[in-house]
C-alpha cells in the first residue's frame, strides 16, 4: 500500500503552492482544492507540508521502535 500526503480540503485556500512545489507530480488542483494524485512516485519528501501557508496538507510518519 502506497501512503500517500493526508489533505484537509476545507483548509485549503487554493494557491496551487504544494503543487509547484512537488518534485514527483503528486499534487493537482481541482476546483481549486489540492488533490492527491494516487500515485506511487510521491516519495514523502515533505515539502508540500513545509510550504503550505493554512495546513491543508500533511505528511505524518510513524516513529517504529523495534525491541531487542
Amino acid at each position: 500500500m502506497v501512503q500517500m500526503p493526508l489533505v484537509w480540503p476545507e483548509k485549503c485556500n487554493g494557491c496551487g503552492l504544494c503543487v509547484g512545489v512537488c518534485p514527483n507530480n503528486a499534487l493537482v488542483l481541482k476546483g481549486n482544492i489540492i488533490t492527491v494524485v494516487e500515485t506511487d512516485t510521491c516519495d514523502w519528501c515533505t515539502v508540500c507540508e513545509a510550504v503550505c501557508p493554512t495546513r491543508a496538507i500533511a505528511c505524518p510518519y510513524e516513529i517504529v521502535v523495534e525491541g531487542e
